[in-house]
């Protein structure tokens, strides 16, 4: 695909679609749910989709017309055996979550992806359940797909997670929910906590104390209403690009504005960019608000810490925010970018110097010297299959001299199939 390059601004209002954790999850509680559970602004993207797929084989009759699902709830006990595979496509939130699921389910399944899926770490996931008392097999001692699953007659679990991951922490609380008895998850940091609010929409009970959350098993949920805002990974794309590209202003409405998600605002902030809030209101028990982003000159910071978790999936496009900043730009303590659908460590770095920016890698992160202009002479760059890098190649490519070409640039359908349109959108 050629990418539009000498872009001389942005301007216009759009609506990124909805927030893919929060739509994995609204069909996954909703399959457990008793009754029926209708979800609005759902995201049909294909990671979503498989989870659709997934629940569907489980015997769920769920009900999709564009970005409105009817989950019709198979209740206690109403998950049945599938008769196939449940692929999981590119979705490592499906394959994690979904883990946690099967685990208490009395039933056997096996669970596949596609070769990024391959790749990326189950045993994160397969060693607290394990605990639990599934029984889980797979390729390099359950640690990677394909992997079989046992589950039922689980023990509750107090599970110290070395890593602040929320698709960890939540197979093992909606494991938790099957058990006789409390289970909980103690992080190092705070992960985004999606799954704790939907638990309570649909009825459930959720303890939060500090880093520690609990469940206690089992509990019966109930089908409900909800709304899923636009999702803020989507959205952190057109916040940079209304940033650093000459003369504009984008407006986002209906943004999902959850604390443990709105990183990529405060590092805006940070950056000295002009970005406005507005309209800020609850949908269900998520906030959500409009963004509004003007061109705005930028002074480099340091991002780390606990600061990593609320920002994880944006830090390909904050790499490239920081080539526009003034001076050296340190992102470290994300090693776990290694373990997404490419090492976005590797992947971030090496598309980004075919641009011409002054950026390298680290064991944990990330060094960015700017501001560097950025040139576009013919080049070819890669998604390498990866959503996320493909969005922010194609913003680098609007404030390139020159042309540019993605290759793989289908792999934006995974969180954003209408992308290309919203960019072309503010032309």
């Amino acid at each position: 695909m050629q990418l539009p390059t000498n872009v001389s601004s942005l301007r216009g209002m759009i609506e990124v679609p909805g927030d893919k954790s929060i739509s994995h999850r609204a069909v996954m509680l909703g399959a457990l749910a008793s009754g029926r559970t209708v979800i609005d602004h759902f995201l049909p993207g294909a990671d979503c989709l498989s989870t659709i797929d997934c629940f569907r084989k489980l015997g769920v009759d769920i009900r999709q017309d564009g970005t409105t699902v009817v989950v019709e709830g198979a209740g206690p006990g109403g998950l049945r055996e599938p008769a196939a595979v449940l692929d999981v496509g590119n979705s490592g939130t499906t394959a994690r979550l979904l883990l946690g699921i099967l685990a208490g389910q009395p039933f056997h399944a096996c669970l596949v992806g596609d070769e990024s899926i391959a790749k990326r770490p189950m045993g994160r996931v397969t060693k607290p359940l394990r605990e639990m008392g599934a029984r889980i097999d797979g390729r390099d001692s359950g640690n990677y797909t394909p992997l079989s699953i046992r589950g039922g007659a689980l023990r509750p679990l107090r599970y110290t997670s070395p890593v602040a991951s929320a698709q960890v922490k939540s197979a093992v609380l909606l494991a938790g929910l099957f058990t006789d008895g409390v289970t909980s998850v103690t992080e190092p940091h705070r992960s985004r906590d999606h799954t704790e609010r939907m638990v309570r929409l649909f009825g459930g009970e959720v303890n939060v104390d500090g880093l520690t959350v609990s469940v206690a098993g089992p509990q019966r949920l109930r089908g409900t209403h909800i709304y899923v805002p636009g999702d803020i990974s989507s959205a952190a794309f057109f916040l940079v690009a209304g940033a650093i590209v000459p003369n504009s202003e984008i407006t986002l409405k209906n943004v999902g504005l959850n604390p443990t998600r709105t990183g990529i605002v405060d590092v805006l902030n940070e950056m000295g960019a002009d970005v406005v809030i507005d309209n800020v209101r609850n949908e269900e028990t998520e906030p959500v608000g409009d963004i509004t982003v003007r061109t705005s000159t930028l002074r480099a910071v340091e991002i780390g810490g606990d600061l990593i978790p609320r920002l994880i999936d944006e830090i390909p496009i904050i790499a490239l925010l920081a080539t526009q900043a003034e001076g050296t730009t340190v992102i470290k303590d994300a090693s776990e970018l290694k373990v997404k659908e490419t090492n976005r460590i590797h992947t971030v770095v090496t598309e980004l110097k075919k641009f011409g920016a002054d950026i390298e890698a680290t064991d944990d992160g990330m060094i960015i010297r700017g501001k560097t202009p950025l040139y576009a002479d013919g080049i070819v760059v890669d998604s390498h299959g990866d959503h996320r890098i493909g969005m922010m190649l194609a913003v680098a490519a609007c404030i390139a001299k020159g042309t540019a070409r993605l290759e793989r640039s289908e792999a934006v359908v995974v969180s954003y199939p209408a992308f290309f349109a919203d960019l072309r959108s503010l032309l």
